[in-house]
Parts: C-alpha cells; sequence; structure tokens
C-alpha cells in the first residue's frame, strides 16, 4: 500500500510557505493574450538543487541559475515562455536582469532567485514586458496562483502540467508540489523540460540534488518526444522546511521514502509531457523486462522510444514488430535475439507479434483496434536476466511538421 496520496487541484504552492502567479506580460507575440510571465516565491529561504540540459548550447538562464544555487538555497523563481534567451549576446545580463527585478519586487536577495526562459532561441529577449510584468505581478502573488503560474510557462503545449501529492516523513505530514512545460524539443538528457518542484519537507540541499538524479533518471530522462534535447531544460526544487519534520541529511528511511514520492510523481509528468508531444495523438510508454540488467533495459527502452519508424507506425495503427526488433537491435545493448517477445497492449486488449525473435502470424484488426486507442504499450520481453525499465514517447503525426516547420513565424 502507498503511503502517499495525491491532491486534488494541487500544484506549485501547494506546500507550506509557497505563492505563485502567472501573467500575460507581452513577450509573446503582441497578438495573444496567453500568459508568459511567472514567479514562484516562498516566505522563507529554502534549501535548493537543480539539474540542467546537457546540450553544450545553453542558455544563459541556466549560467546565472548555476551560480545563484552554489550555496544551495533559493528564494523564488522567475520564468517566462515565447523567448528562450538562448544564442544571445546579451543573454547573461538579461538573465541576471530578471533576477534582480524579480528581487526587488519580492524583498529577497538576488542571489536567491531561480531564473528561466522558454521558447524561441536565438532572438532577443525583450527585458521592457519582464520589467513591466513582474512590477503588475508583485503583491498578486497567492496560493491559487500556482495554476496560472503552470499557464504561464506553456509555449506549445496543449494543456498545463501541475500536482502536487502528500506524504509522511519523520512523522508530519509533507507536501510536494510541482508545474512542468514540455511538448516539443524533448530528448532523454535532463532535463527535458523546465520543471519547478516545491516542497515543506526538511531536507538538505545535498540530499535534495541526490533526490532529483534519482528521481529524473527513471523519469524524465526515460521521455522522448522528437530526438531534440533543448538548450534551456531545468529541473528545479525548492524545499522550505515548514512541515517540521527532522532534517534528511543522510540516505535513511525518510530519504528513500521522498524519493519514491517524487519518482511515482515525475512518472507521472514524464507521461504527461509525452502525450503531450507536438503533433501527437497517443502516448507511448515502452516496457522492457528480463534485460541482462538496468542499464541495458534502459537502453534498449529508450531506443524503441526514440526510432522514427515506431512512433510512425504507431500514429498509423500498423503492428509492425519489425520496427521494434530493429530498434532494439541497434540500441547497443546485450541482446540475444533469438529470445525476443513482443506485445502490443492498450484498453482493447494485448496481441503478441512476436515469439523467439520472430513475427508471428496474428490477428491484424484485432491489432488495429488495439492500436487506435490513446494510450498504447509496447511490451518487450527479454529472457535473458532481471534488468526492466519503462521509457516514455508518442507517435508521429503529419502535425509535429507543421508546427515545427513555422515554428519561429
Amino acid at each position: 500500500m502507498e503511503n502517499f496520496k495525491y491532491i486534488d487541484g494541487g500544484s506549485v504552492t501547494s506546500p507550506l510557505g509557497f505563492t505563485a502567479n502567472g501573467i500575460c506580460a507581452g513577450v509573446k507575440p503582441s497578438n495573444t493574450t496567453k500568459k508568459d510571465l511567472a514567479l514562484i516565491y516562498c516566505e522563507k529561504v529554502c534549501n535548493s538543487a537543480a539539474i540542467f540540459t546537457k546540450n553544450l548550447v545553453k542558455s544563459d538562464t541556466i549560467y546565472v541559475t548555476k551560480k545563484h544555487l552554489e550555496n544551495g538555497t533559493a528564494q523564488a523563481v522567475v520564468v517566462n515562455s515565447g523567448n528562450a534567451n538562448a544564442c544571445n549576446p546579451d543573454g547573461y545580463e538579461k538573465a541576471e536582469k530578471m533576477c534582480k527585478l524579480a528581487a526587488s519586487a519580492l524583498g529577497v536577495d538576488e542571489n536567491d532567485v531561480i531564473v528561466a526562459s522558454t521558447g524561441v532561441i536565438g532572438q532577443p529577449l525583450p527585458i521592457e514586458p519582464i520589467e513591466k510584468g513582474i512590477e503588475n505581478l508583485k503583491g498578486t502573488l497567492s496560493k491559487d496562483g500556482g495554476t496560472f503560474a503552470a499557464e504561464a510557462i506553456m509555449t506549445t503545449d496543449t494543456v498545463k502540467k501541475e500536482w502536487a501529492v502528500e506524504t509522511v516523513l519523520g512523522g508530519k505530514k509533507v507536501t510536494i508540489g510541482g508545474i512542468a512545460k514540455g511538448s516539443g524539443m524533448i530528448h532523454i538528457n535532463m532535463g527535458t523540460t523546465l520543471s519547478f518542484v516545491t516542497t515543506d519537507a526538511a531536507i538538505s540541499a545535498e540530499m535534495l540534488k541526490s533526490a532529483l538524479k534519482e528521481a529524473a533518471d527513471v523519469s524524465y530522462n526515460m521521455v522522448s518526444v522528437d530526438g531534440d534535447t533543448s538548450t534551456n531544460d531545468t529541473l528545479a526544487i525548492m524545499a522550505s522546511g515548514l512541515a517540521g519534520n527532522a532534517e534528511i541529511t543522510e540516505k535513511n528511511e525518510d530519504y528513500k521514502n521522498f524519493v519514491k514520492v517524487l519518482t511515482d510523481a515525475f512518472k507521472k509528468v514524464a507521461k504527461k509531457l509525452a502525450a503531450d508531444g507536438e503533433g501527437a495523438t497517443k502516448l507511448l510508454i515502452c516496457k522492457v523486462s528480463g534485460a541482462k540488467d538496468e542499464q541495458a533495459a534502459k537502453t534498449i527502452a529508450k531506443s524503441i522510444i526514440c526510432s522514427s519508424l515506431v512512433k510512425a507506425a504507431m500514429f498509423g495503427a500498423d503492428a509492425n514488430c519489425g520496427r521494434i526488433l530493429c530498434a532494439v537491435g541497434y540500441s547497443g545493448a546485450e541482446v540475444d535475439v533469438h529470445k525476443i517477445d513482443v506485445s502490443y497492449k492498450s484498453a482493447k486488449g494485448e496481441i503478441l507479434v512476436c515469439k523467439d525473435g520472430n513475427g508471428l502470424a496474428f490477428d491484424e484488426d484485432k491489432a488495429k483496434e488495439i492500436l487506435l486507442e490513446k494510450e498504447i504499450e509496447i511490451i518487450v520481453s527479454l529472457r535473458d536476466g532481471n534488468g526492466s525499465a519503462e521509457a516514455y514517447g508518442c507517435d508521429l503525426t503529419y502535425d509535429y511538421v507543421k508546427i515545427n516547420g513555422d515554428y519561429r513565424t
């Protein structure tokens, strides 16, 4: 039985001490009223940590945030959508300016501000609407503002991603909440998205960083929409400690429980990110079992979920096991190809299409019925060890090309 429960309508403001809001400041084109600027604030300085994209081309917001988190503390987040503030000669200066503006409005140290941006790369970030927007946001932060912050960080997302969960640590009720964005330019290579997590648990910055990595490795790092890793990927967490539990400073049972809850939440977000992939009509969940070890299972699951041919076949509801076997074969993992079983599963049932590495005759009509559902499991059994893993992706559709063919214009 799980020792945690999700909060209906929960968000990044659910933990004690946190407020937020999001507004339309005008960073995005003037013909839209979509929100594009968010603030998240805690009433006290928090132990904090973050992990970032591994792309060598990075937004200057990442360099500024890394510098601000060197001491393991933060008190606020300022983030805009509509412009990535990446590949700009004045990007670092503007990222620092955003921190100064937020710090002044909130009455906090500018070095305790996390900054992030998302949107078009290589275009100068207009600082004037951000300056006015932060001034407008001042004094409007609230416990109900988490959902507006979630809307403000969206780009091509079609739905906002927010959540909150309660658990017990050290005999005290602890809440963890978060918001995330991601639809395109998402690929396995942490962080795959912008995601901001808050908690009222008392936990050291060192343990936060470790927990963040453990949870992300089997969730965010197992998502791929299109094979492109963003320049802006940031996953940050702030802990207020207001829940009153004994501070977690080592990998004890409370730490393990914290990681368990964080991992469950992150997996739910990972599925939401994959399902909301640009142009996507289906969520794909690849489940690999029986691999030589966990790393081999992860490598194979990633290879399958990243395959353009697999993604296209799922869009067309084509139960072609050859696409799966091909992706297993070039994954680089050690596999006995004569032991591979493949099946497809959805709400309409399950069908085995490959046994012992060989394709089977199967009911094509039944297979198509299964693959026309919105959520599809690709189940791969290797019968070669105890390693298992899941990866999350989506189908590849005509609309993905349409969206990205004129993304900037």
